[in-house]
């Protein structure tokens, strides 16, 4: 018989071939896939959402120069009117120059695809819903150049929604 009887047990030490014990190994195992995970997940979340900070007082009051929002990737079928959208200034059409040297805006969704054209939006001619593949958006500030001057913005170059403001509350 092998290992040490002692009062009935088996007081064996198990331990591998290269002399780590059974449960140190299993704890190690189990620690690294656990950090495995966590680093799968915060890959993800960081896939998911991003984190943009506001410059100019186009959202005043509601976002002021220097907030900090954080900002959950999603497609124009999955903004609701109201929603605050970062998106990409609209590409250069006709006379308009582009909004800003800024890579992203940030407005409110005002009308989405097939909603009813708010009145005083240019752009619209003969249409009384926005059209597929645009939106409406305006700036919370009434002196925010948005939809009013400038007509639909593209929908796909929508990169998401603001969803909280950080070291703040919701949106």
């Amino acid at each position: 018989m092998t290992g040490n009887m002692a009062g009935g047990h088996d007081h064996t030490d198990r331990r591998n071939p290269r002399g780590v014990s059974v449960p140190v190994l299993l704890i190690a195992v189990g620690f690294l896939v656990g950090l495995a995970g966590a680093v799968l997940a915060a890959l993800r979340i960081r896939g998911r959402y991003t984190v943009v900070t506001v410059e100019g007082t186009s959202m005043a009051p509601t976002l002021s120069p220097g907030d900090r929002v954080v900002v959950e990737r999603r497609t124009v079928d999955q903004v609701r009117t109201g929603d605050i959208v970062v998106l990409q200034p609209p590409r250069r059409t006709g006379d308009y120059e582009p909004l800003s040297d800024r890579a992203w805006n940030i407005k409110r969704a005002a009308a989405l695809p097939g909603d009813r054209i708010p009145e005083g939006i240019p752009g619209g001619g003969d249409l009384a819903e926005v059209p597929d593949g645009r939106l409406v958006v305006l700036g919370d500030n009434p002196d925010s150049i948005d939809s009013r001057h400038r007509g639909f913005f593209e929908a796909d170059r929508i990169m998401g929604v603001a969803v909280r403001r950080l070291g703040g509350s919701a949106l």
